[in-house]
């Protein structure tokens, strides 16, 4: 006692403020930063929806913990840009793009950029998706009947890199036609049992050029309310682009959008992937995954050709909250003639929505199949 009172006598007479008044100033400057880090963080969040003309380009970024059946426990992180070519114009899409990486504790890691770019009176538009992942993977074979055992899969590594362009003209209207160029390289490492690859490449670069006619009358690209949009793109993959595995792709699809009630979307999909000649299994049609047939681990069901279909209500709740609810089919099959109707999967679940920016949702849906299900977080719409 006597050692405190003395130093507190020490410090006064020396003009000083008591120890205990400076830890308040201390604590409080601190608290104070704190307050303004997390007012910083909140206001951030709070206005990354508010449209911002004034801006070039208007950029934000979000990221957080994740979990899904496939990759387990992870931190993702998702980023979202929105820009004009010609700022006067505000009667067409802004164009957008989106960066997007994924790392979690199986070992799978993933980074990607994909985007829309729409010229002055989207007479022009170029569609890009980059992406690469590592992934301790799953494969089942080839076909339905090696599929649907949803417990015979064997283990493998999986390294996938790929970069695909579209350059697209308006012909007429809503009409556009363009090229399209593709390269995608699968190394798969450490097979339980190589024998399910039927005799393949483990590893497998596939370089593509083809054509796409387009028709495309949506309101907003990453999450529209209303329009149509019509995609038919034929790729080729000769041999004397240097691919060891020459066939061809023909894929379309169908998609509607429709406002039915205040805050309600119907949206619909019909798609199909055909692939005929020496396909690899690298680049067959593969059935699953977070846009499509969601609750199937991707590429459980593999095969030459695919067809799907979805229907997703999606309705606004409340400020920046919404849900939406699907039901969808699907169906793999090597030909047209070895279709088989019995064949056919279910796939349906719900999702939430939360509004990252402007029309620009953060997803998370949990998805169903026969027998098996699946947790997706994302960003942008499904479809």
């Amino acid at each position: 006692m006597a050692i405190g009172l003395g130093s507190l006598t020490a410090h006064e007479s020396h003009g000083a403020e008591p120890p205990k008044r400076t830890t308040h100033a201390t604590d409080s400057s601190e608290v104070k930063k704190r307050d303004n880090f997390f007012k910083r963080v909140y206001r951030y969040f709070e206005e990354s929806n508010d449209v911002k003309e004034e801006k070039r380009f208007d950029f934000s970024i979000i990221g957080g913990p994740h979990f899904s059946n496939d990759t387990k426990l992870g931190i993702g992180m998702v980023a979202s840009g929105l820009y004009r070519i010609d700022r006067e114009d505000k009667s067409i899409s802004p164009s957008n793009v989106s960066l997007y990486g994924d790392i979690t504790t199986t070992g799978f890691y993933l980074i990607g950029i994909r985007g829309n770019t729409i010229f002055p009176q989207a007479r022009y538009r170029i569609d890009a998706n980059l992406y690469f992942f590592s992934f301790p993977s799953q494969f089942w074979g080839i076909g339905y009947d090696l599929g649907k055992n949803n417990d015979g899969w064997i283990s493998y590594k999986r390294l996938e890199n790929q970069l695909k362009f579209d350059f697209l003209a308006r012909v007429a209207g809503n009409i556009y036609a363009g090229p399209t160029v593709i390269f995608r390289n699968v190394n798969g490492k450490d097979f339980d049992d190589i024998s399910l690859l039927r005799g393949q490449d483990r590893n497998i670069g596939s370089f593509g050029l083809g054509a796409i006619a387009e028709y495309d009358t949506r309101d907003f690209i990453p999450n529209p309310s209303r329009g149509i949009y019509i995609r038919i793109e034929q790729q080729f993959f000769p041999d004397f682009l240097g691919n060891d595995y020459d066939f061809n792709r023909t894929s379309a699809e169908f998609r509607f959008y429709k406002n039915i009630w205040k805050g309600c979307t119907l949206a619909g999909e019909i798609q199909g992937v055909f692939n005929y000649g020496n396909v690899p299994w690298s680049m067959m049609a593969l059935l699953g995954g977070s846009a499509r047939m969601r609750g199937y681990y991707e590429g459980q069901y593999r095969d030459n050709s695919m067809v799907q279909t979805q229907a997703e209500l999606r309705q606004h709740i409340y400020n920046r909250h919404g849900v939406t609810a699907w039901i969808g089919a699907g169906n793999v099959f090597p030909d047209i003639k070895s279709f088989k109707w019995r064949q056919t999967l279910p796939s349906y679940g719900i999702g939430y929505r939360w509004e990252f920016k402007n029309r620009v949702n953060v997803r998370l849906d949990y998805g169903f199949g026969k027998g098996v299900s699946a947790f997706y977080f994302s960003i942008n719409e499904a479809f």
